[in-house]
């Protein structure tokens, strides 16, 4: 079963998908049991693009009873959805669909890292691990910072010569997502007219 009937499967029957799938259920279970998800803030599934759930609420309540959180649609956890939700994700955004970056390469790319240092069934650790292991430490050299309601926020590049370009963005010292970018000046300049907004359908609550 490809990524795609898999995506469109959750849709349906979400608990299933769960369940079945041999590199989904089982990791938001390891992910769990070693409270990795603590480290991430809270988000909307609300795209602040397209004004649309890029995740279905079937989906979204599956996923946060699964790993055993607490959330109110349509604030999750930032790490859940980011990741395994935006992996099923079937909603296309100005930007693409959302899993695209830990498949694509670009990702990885900007990280220094193989192409499918993120493409969950290839590895054996978990994507949220393997994610959280490098975007993390980089919140601690960011690009900007600015204060606001929920904590500080933190906005790091990470890229070098030759590679693709990525940002990671977080909150009062948690991280909200990564991903690829193709103009980091174009990141910086919309951050500077507005330092305090929230971004990349951040909130500042955080569900746990």
């Amino acid at each position: 079963m490809t990524i795609e009937e898999l995506a469109r499967r959750a849709e349906a029957e979400p608990a299933a998908v769960l369940d079945e799938c041999s590199w989904l259920g089982p990791a938001i279970d390891e992910d769990a049991a070693a409270r990795r998800f603590a480290v991430w803030g809270a988000s909307t599934v609300v795209d602040e693009h397209t004004g649309t759930a890029v995740v279905a609420r079937g989906l979204f309540e599956a996923l946060h009873v699964r790993a055993g959180l607490r959330a109110v649609w349509p604030i999750g956890n930032a790490g859940l959805l980011h990741t395994y939700g935006y992996l099923l994700s079937t909603v296309p955004t100005p930007y693409g669909l959302k899993r695209e970056r830990w498949l694509d390469g670009a990702l990885a790319d900007a990280f220094q890292l193989p192409t499918d240092a993120f493409v969950p069934w290839a590895r054996e650790a978990t994507l949220l691990a393997r994610v959280t292991a490098v975007a993390l430490p980089a919140l601690d050299q960011p690009v900007r910072t600015a204060a606001g309601l929920g904590g500080a926020r933190r906005l790091a590049v990470v890229g070098a010569a030759g590679s693709s370009t990525a940002v990671v963005y977080g909150i009062a010292g948690r991280l909200i997502t990564t991903f690829p970018v193709a103009s980091v000046a174009g990141v910086l300049e919309e951050w500077d007219a507005d330092p305090e907004r929230l971004r990349w359908n951040a909130v500042a609550d955080t569900v746990g």
